[in-house]
């Protein structure tokens, strides 16, 4: 795993042992994603636009021990599948009727930003995750601050999409083990 910070745009790498199509789910989808990504205390899908694009509104946790507050911020995004299985999912800031600014929130801004899954080549069964994040935190923030924060959340990113996907199979699991005991039978 390796993070590549160019001005405010940054880049984290990492492989996941998960096929692409259920890694992109596991990315894409609100309600399995507030499940894992420990950044965020809300991400709701809040207004669908199609099977593959939908507008969320997100607050993140506060983090560098508290020197960055919360943020919350409204964008589109959109999920694809292009040639090679390979998975993008993007997304960008919009402005949303229903969600103007808060008083309780400082309202970032993202800039194209979002995931890139794809099969590993000689494992398939696992997906190389390259992630993109260009975002304005707004608010009186050093730059120093970002910078110096930035890199470790995303690693933590990463980190969460692992652990949450061990998690995900683990309860899928013991469901599953669990509906198999709940069988009457046979006499």
């Amino acid at each position: 795993m390796f993070i590549v910070a160019v001005s405010a745009r940054y880049r984290a790498e990492g492989i996941i042992s998960e096929p692409t199509s259920k890694l992109a789910d596991f990315l894409y989808k609100p309600e399995i994603r507030i499940t894992w990504d420990k950044s965020l205390k809300v991400y709701n899908m809040i207004h669908k636009i199609d099977s593959d694009t939908f507008i969320c509104h997100a607050i993140t946790q506060s983090f560098a021990m508290g020197s960055i507050s919360p943020r919350d911020f409204v964008d589109i995004v959109h999920s694809k599948c292009h040639e090679g299985n390979v998975y993008v999912i993007s997304s960008k800031s919009v402005d949303f009727p229903g969600y103007p600014p808060s008083s309780h929130y400082i309202r970032g801004y993202n800039h194209a930003c979002g995931f890139v899954c794809s099969p590993l080549k000689d494992n398939p069964a696992h997906s190389k995750v390259v992630m993109f994040v260009q975002t304005e935190m707004r608010g009186k923030l050093s730059p120093s601050i970002i910078e110096a924060t930035m890199p470790s959340n995303l690693v933590n990113l990463i980190l969460n999409v692992k652990d949450g996907i061990k998690t995900h199979k683990a309860s899928s699991e013991r469901g599953r083990h669990h509906s198999c005991q709940s069988l009457p039978k046979k006499k």
